[in-house]
């Protein structure tokens, strides 16, 4: 078995679409399980229509657009729209409540973007099922992903890889799952997080053990810098868990930063591949160490905070440290870097309203 999963840039028109389904039927004989992302740009239109109709802006336009970029695919697919009218009828329900309520919670904004995925998700098993490849749509937690309370950015919990198993050991269909959603123990809708479809690729991936999990987006694989910005940055063939886990972390736009764990606890081999350029070979992301490189790549992260902390206390102190980070850790702040001297130590954050400053506390 091996899993595979396309990126909104993969499923942005119909066209893109044909040619996802073309690359999933030249492997149909290793028993592939599908993840789907939302189509391109959807789940930022259905969070700012969310935002908007909370600030008290009717938000029925927006639901039409959203509407009919879905619309547009289905008619260059040659499928009719009734399957996903009841998921229509839901969004205009969902918007007119936030509009009336001004009520825009972390658990509503996961409900609302739940529904890119969901229609995506649709359209994809419903073009197969008409081409005469069976295929079956399942949300996140039909497949089994079981998450806890934290909203927009939930983890998974430990008893979903046994549910996975449950739920998709032997499919007699091919699965199109939907990328980035799950449900609490509570049957709350939860995500997570931006980017999070690659996360749940890994996560069925290692409850199954699958033979591979293969990243499709629109790039050739992991390169030395981000090509947008270096012209002629080098494509790896093969780097390791630990390198790539560092550079997602610290910027790279290839993966989301949590997709490697469970592939790397179950050793399980990661692709990135491009479904512009089916040719080439893309980058395997293995446990084997490489040959020497001095500098793998280059990453750049935006959008970060430098809180400096500078105190004549910590001379010859012990436990200063300690008492720092367990400020971060009750407010579930994750740090990038750390540097220190006797009095002052300075610690980066992603900065969540995306303006950077210092902070320089005497």
């Amino acid at each position: 078995m091996i899993v595979m999963k396309f990126g909104g840039t993969s499923l942005a028109n119909g066209e893109r679409i044909k040619n996802i389904v073309e690359i999933i039927k030249t492997r149909i004989e290793k028993k592939p399980l599908v993840v789907v992302s939302a189509v391109s740009g959807v789940t930022d239109l259905l969070l700012n229509t969310a935002k908007e109709s909370a600030e008290g802006k009717n938000p029925n336009k927006k639901v039409e657009e959203i509407i009919k970029i879905h619309k547009d695919i289905l008619k260059e697919l040659d499928l009719k729209e009734e399957f996903l009218l009841n998921d229509f009828v839901k969004m205009y329900d969902i918007f007119n409540g936030i509009y009336l309520l001004k009520e825009n919670s972390p658990r509503t904004l996961d409900i609302v973007a739940s529904f890119g995925e969901i229609l995506s998700s649709k359209i994809v098993a419903e073009y197969l099922n008409s081409l005469k490849i069976p295929a079956k749509q399942y949300c996140g937690w039909d497949a089994g992903i079981l998450t806890d309370d934290n909203f927009t950015n939930a983890d998974i919990l430990s008893e979903t890889y046994e549910k996975i198993k449950s739920c998709l050991a032997d499919p007699d269909k091919i699965p199109i799952i939907t990328g980035f959603i799950a449900k609490n123990k509570n049957g709350e809708i939860t995500t997570l997080g931006r980017g999070g479809s690659d996360y749940t690729a890994s996560i069925i991936g290692a409850g199954l053990n699958v033979n591979e999990i293969e990243i499709w987006t629109d790039v050739d694989g992991i390169k030395t810098a981000d090509p947008r910005i270096v012209e002629h940055a080098k494509q790896w063939d093969k780097i390791t868990f630990g390198e790539i886990s560092e550079m997602a972390y610290f910027g790279a736009k290839v993966l989301h930063p949590k997709t490697i764990r469970p592939a790397m606890k179950k050793q399980i081999p990661v692709r990135v591949l491009n479904t512009y350029n089916i040719n080439n070979k893309g980058t395997l992301i293995t446990k084997e160490s490489q040959e020497y490189c001095p500098v793998r790549a280059i990453s750049l992260k935006n959008n970060i905070v430098i809180i400096k902390i500078s105190s004549i206390k910590m001379l010859y102190a012990y436990g200063f440290l300690a008492k720092i980070f367990e400020i971060f850790n009750r407010y579930r702040i994750s740090v990038d870097l750390v540097t220190t001297s006797e009095i002052s130590v300075s610690v980066t954050l992603d900065e969540p309203n995306g303006n950077s400053k210092n902070v320089d506390s005497a």
